[in-house]
């Protein structure tokens, strides 16, 4: 991630303007989006809906695509990076994961293979990709490592036991979630990690002035998100390796109290 595009503010006209002229080709495909997008704000006012009605859409089309892969070789790229990284920080099979934002299975398929039978837990806002997580079960034959894969309308976390996981996991999910969706989360891991667990997370990080891209693309800086962990009583520390990583969001780790 370059320094320039840390100071970019995607949401300004002049960004936007220059874009278009770079990439002449896009411009009709975020019209559509746009378009649709304004339709969908205006019938689900509420994130949680609108999102929802996000991801019915692009799932219809193409659920690799739904949770951000233009090709299926990137869909399996992105599982093994978050997987290799969270193994070589912490993971063991013995752990208990919750995967917030479990999409399709990009990476809760490695997961669900690596961890104990009954281990992983993933959940999604959209039942529509949690169906399409469920034929990637199948697909891998993954279904006697009995995952646990469940509907939620909100990050508050309540029907979890407490101090149950190792290991929380959210990838790409604050890039898509307005402050107080994450204010909420951030409220609530803390109570179902387990003694000496950990909570990473990624986001879309910017040195410039925070902003979003229609109501889909969030950018905060780094020390407003480490500042939100410290108002929960909650150890949150920048991630740089991870920074080495071919992927354009950053990435936070929260440690429990414990």
């Amino acid at each position: 991630m370059s320094r320039t595009s840390l100071h970019t503010n995607r949401a300004r006209l002049a960004h936007k303007i220059g874009y278009a002229l770079r990439h002449p080709d896009r411009i009709a495909p975020y019209v559509r989006r746009g378009a649709r997008d304004t339709w969908l704000r205006l019938k689900h006012p509420g994130h949680v809906a609108y999102y929802r009605a996000v991801m019915a859409s692009d799932t219809g089309r193409d659920p690799e695509a739904a949770v951000g892969s233009r090709s299926h070789e990137r869909w399996l790229a992105l599982g093994e990076m978050q997987f290799e990284y969270l193994t070589g920080h912490g993971l063991r099979p013995g752990h208990r994961m919750l995967d917030i934002g479990c999409g399709n299975l990009r990476a809760g398929r490695r997961f669900i293979a690596y961890l104990d039978t009954g281990h992983y837990y993933g959940i999604d806002i959209s039942p529509d990709i949690l169906i399409s997580a469920k034929q990637t079960l199948t697909t891998y034959e993954l279904q006697d490592k009995l995952p646990h894969l469940t509907l939620t309308q909100d990050l508050k976390l309540d029907f979890l036991p407490p101090a149950h996981f190792d290991v929380v996991h959210a990838h790409s999910v604050f890039s898509h979630s307005p402050l107080d969706v994450i204010d909420e989360c951030l409220a609530h891991v803390g109570r179902i990690l387990a003694p000496g667990g950990f909570f990473d997370f990624t986001f879309d990080r910017t040195e410039g002035a925070e902003h979003q891209v229609l109501r889909e693309d969030f950018y905060y800086r780094t020390e407003t998100l480490l500042r939100l962990a410290r108002t929960h009583g909650l150890e949150a520390r920048f991630m740089d390796d991870w920074e080495k990583r071919p992927h354009g969001q950053s990435k936070i780790r929260v440690n429990s109290r414990g």
